[in-house]
């Protein structure tokens, strides 16, 4: 309120959106329904592809192509960035070198969106002959293409490492 009691209207460009006086309301609004929300089936399939990548001959390659070229994965959740396909696929080449054997099995599946919370098993059998079992939840986000754009993994490798070696 001004000093001689009128009203002052904000006109911020927010306030004016609020509104819908925004002069590109038009195109805001229309950028914003773009946004392709996926279908459950879409990414249950791309899940399941991801998990499949994990019990293949080729697993390393099967598994980044799951991943789009852009991704970001922590892998565990508290580790630093993999961005890109090359970081994922020298991590990736660094798990499965531990082993004779592994694979992932996806245990349950939650999907809200474009995103997705699995929880997994992994079963190994070691270069020395050791079998372990590990566990974890990873969290994923898709992009339009159906492709993972982020995922946090959250286990614990170094103890499934111990476990590997025979350290308890």
């Amino acid at each position: 309120m001004t000093d001689q009691g009128e009203i002052q209207i904000e006109s911020s460009p927010v306030f004016l959106f609020k509104l819908g006086q925004f002069e590109n309301t038009h195109s805001v609004l229309s950028q914003m329904s773009t946004s392709t929300t996926l279908s459950p089936e879409t990414i249950q399939t791309a899940i399941q592809q991801y998990f499949a990548a994990t019990r293949s001959e080729n697993k390393v390659e099967n598994m980044v192509a799951c991943f789009a070229p852009d991704s970001i994965s922590y892998d565990p959740a508290d580790g630093p960035a993999l961005e890109g396909h090359e970081r994922l696929r020298q991590f990736f080449q660094g798990i499965a070198g531990l082993f004779a054997r592994v694979e992932l099995h996806e245990e349950f599946t939650s999907i809200n969106g474009n995103e997705a919370a699995v929880k997994w098993t992994g079963r190994g059998i070691g270069h020395n002959g050791r079998e372990v079992t590990f566990a974890g939840i990873d969290l994923f986000e898709f992009n339009p293409d159906g492709k993972i754009r982020s995922m946090r993994a959250y286990w614990q490798p170094a103890t499934m490492v111990a476990e590997l070696q025979g350290v308890h």
